[in-house]
């Protein structure tokens, strides 16, 4: 079929309406996660994926995304245009079909996507019925069409508003801050980030997004343009540039195979860290799929027969395992799937068999080709891999040491925990509080049918630049694995935690509110995005959020979590009042911290989400790595956000 010929089948005929839109108001988390500010995001997200579905089909270059000055979202493309013929079934407009019918959509029609990735179908249509208010604008044949809607519901019928010689499509939207209670501000960091995103992986495409918010220096609105040549290249470079790279070179792979178009990059840096981000159809694949393990398996298979017709492996006396060949390991794997099967509806694990081995062939060819072509490189690899090994081996005698406690009774579990008496892991949670003299107020302050007390000694390893047996064998660690009572390691990643046995469904990290306090919480939030990422995921971790201010007056005070509440309260109070600055919990009694921080009908806890995987590896890695200036210019960049001591 030509090009011109595809193009012509994509008009009103091609949108097929499934089913009715009606109860997504009333349950909108099943169909965008949250009404939180992940959910907030997901609405832009899925307006710009039919922007890039066009780009993957060929029909669009240019996409531009505008937060307004009323905090609504503009989305712009060059693409076709949304078709607004009459649609037969219907009786109406098929743009107005698209707008208001859940699971209408060109993409279900293969003559017009290959590929896509808002496969759901819940797409614009459920930004609609999420929204006050949004507008449809297309550009189409040489006229200008329009449509409005409220909360989803089309406020009259689409009309011609003029000539033009552009083509595409604008939608603008403002979120319904009845759905999103919690807040309808968006984060232009947040959108900026996945714009880069989607310019790596769909390489050619120029996405500019910019915020009218705000203005910089020169009068001119903030603003980011991306546009990517290389595609994964770059944007491994990007991801790992805070690392410090074992080999130069980039190995990557774009092809197809097996009739799936399959896109690899990968490096290898001188860290301890596997680092292995996986996409479908532009959608990150947090959970990896079968994409992943045919990666891993193309890898360690080629990989270790280079390996050993080296000769380079004869002297060890224990076998390779696949995690030895993926350590320091940073790897993007891109595959475009034509009817992608993902467990769940959140689109997080890739279940296509066929999959699998598209990848795995791929990445086989491309390793084998390159280890030939470069045997220095492949020399460096390979001893790198030597010494992972060496280092798991004495890491196994660390890590049973672990297992062997976390599997005992109580009698097993670390001496500094003050245990709940309540049995539900669902109804516990447990403080990993900084030093025992806070650790003491917490004991006296909590409730001891539901909330344990964990106490640690200083600051935990720095799990970013230590060995993984280093990891296992610090004390402090093994007490945090015994406590919550997960067991950790399998046959295809050693690091990997299983939940069954996890005594406490909230893990609170609770600090000083001082630098000191953030530099442990980063350090614990590194470790567990690093070794317990199935906590954070499932939506396990949170930080407590003590207050920095008690304000009295006579009888009267209140707390204060910053400076401007602390000014706040003075002034309501009137005259002269005492402010009592807290360097540290310890400095609270046992009553002030239950009131503030651990009470749930009164404290603040701040769950611990990933909304950006590769933007979060890339931050881990520079706050917490070896590279000093990258450290050095976000610290100088974020100053004015620290809360530092005088």
């Amino acid at each position: 079929m030509s090009e011109e010929l595809e193009k012509k089948n994509y008009s009103a005929d091609s949108i097929q309406a499934l089913e009715g839109m009606e109860h997504v108001r009333m349950r909108p988390s099943m169909y965008i996660g949250d009404v939180g500010t992940r959910g907030l995001h997901h609405l832009v997200y899925e307006v710009v994926d039919n922007s890039i579905d066009e780009a993957m089909g060929g029909y669009c270059d240019t996409i531009t995304i505008d937060i307004n000055e009323d905090n609504s979202i503009s989305v712009t493309d060059n693409g076709r245009g949304i078709p607004v013929g009459m649609h037969k079934k219907e009786g109406v407009s098929a743009l107005q079909v698209v707008m208001t019918k859940i699971g209408a959509g060109g993409k279900f029609d293969k003559d017009s996507y290959k590929v896509s990735g808002g496969l759901h179908g819940v797409g614009v249509s459920c930004v609609n019925a999420l929204s006050v208010s949004l507008k449809a604008t297309v550009y189409v044949d040489g006229k200008v069409w329009e449509q409005e809607y409220e909360r989803g519901k089309a406020l009259y019928p689409v009309k011609s508003i003029g000539d033009t010689d552009k083509r595409g499509t604008t939608v603008t939207f403002w979120p319904d801050p009845i759905i999103f209670t919690q807040t309808v501000e968006y984060s232009y960091e947040t959108l900026s980030n996945r714009m880069r995103e989607l310019s790596y992986l769909n390489k050619g495409v120029t996405l500019t997004i910019t915020d009218k918010r705000q203005k910089q220096e020169d009068g001119s609105f903030v603003q980011d343009v991306f546009h990517s040549t290389e595609g994964l290249k770059e944007f491994i470079r990007f991801l790992d540039g805070n690392r410090e790279q074992l080999i130069q070179n980039v190995i990557s792979i774009e092809g197809e195979k097996n009739g799936i178009p399959v896109e690899v990059a990968m490096v290898y840096n001188t860290s301890y860290t596997e680092n292995l981000h996986s996409y479908v159809n532009n959608i990150n694949t947090h959970e990896g799929g079968t994409h992943l393990s045919g990666f891993r398996r193309g890898l360690t298979t080629t990989l270790k027969k280079y390996a050993d017709a080296s000769g380079l492996l004869d002297k060890l006396k224990f076998e390779i395992s696949g995690d030895d060949f993926r350590e320091g390991l940073t790897a993007i794997i891109s595959v475009k799937v034509a009817e992608p099967q993902f467990e769940g509806q959140t689109k997080t694990k890739l279940g296509n068999r066929e999959v699998s081995a598209a990848v795995s062939q791929a990445v086989s060819e491309m390793l084998a080709n390159y280890l030939e072509e470069n045997p220095d490189d492949a020399k460096i690899i390979v001893q790198k891999v030597v010494l992972a090994a060496q280092a798991r081996h004495a890491a196994n005698k660390a890590r049973e040491m672990v297992q062997r406690k976390t599997v005992m009774s109580m009698g097993g579990l670390p001496g500094k925990l003050s245990d709940c008496s309540e049995q539900d892991p669902s109804l516990c949670e447990v403080f990993l509080v900084e030093g025992d003299s806070a650790g003491g107020t917490a004991k006296q302050g909590r409730d001891r049918n539901f909330q344990a007390i964990l106490p640690l000694r200083g600051k935990i390893l720095n799990v970013e630049k230590a060995m993984q047996h280093r990891v296992f064998d610090n004390e402090e660690i093994k007490n945090i694995y015994t406590a919550l009572g997960v067991s950790i390691g399998t046959e295809e990643d050693s690091k990997a935690l299983n939940l069954e046995k996890l005594r406490y469904h909230k893990v609170v990290i609770m600090c000083d509110a001082d630098v000191d306090g953030s530099h442990i919480e980063t350090l614990i939030l590194t470790f567990f995005f690093r070794y317990m990422r199935e906590l954070i995921d499932g939506g396990h971790v949170y930080i407590a959020t003590p207050p920095l201010y008690l304000v009295k007056k006579g009888a009267k005070k209140r707390y204060a979590w910053n400076d401007q509440e602390r000014d706040a309260i003075a002034e309501s109070f009137n005259g002269s009042v005492n402010i009592q600055r807290y360097k540290g919990l310890g400095e609270m009694n046992a009553e002030q911290l239950w009131d503030t921080t651990m009470n749930p009908e009164f404290r603040t806890l701040r769950q611990i989400t990933i909304d950006n995987a590769t933007e979060t590896d890339r931050t881990f890695s520079m706050l917490m790595g070896d590279e000093v200036p990258p450290r050095k210019e976000f610290i100088e960049k974020n100053a004015v956000y620290a809360n530092i001591d005088a």
